[in-house]
């Protein structure tokens, strides 16, 4: 899946948020910062996601 990372300046640091999935935010001091510290970000939704999930 392919996902579209928004970066934006920060007031001291850059923000990174991905446009498909709201809420899903990170931070870093450099592009590549902020690469990898989305990748923790959704990692941690999705698993947030799986556990509030239930089947019928």
């Amino acid at each position: 899946m392919k996902l579209t990372l928004l970066i934006r300046q920060g007031e001291t640091q850059l923000i990174g948020q991905l446009k498909e999935i709201p809420g899903v935010l990170t931070q870093g001091k450099t592009v590549e910062e902020v690469k990898e510290n989305i990748q923790d970000a959704l990692a941690l939704y999705l698993e947030n996601m799986r556990e509030k999930t239930s089947f019928r």
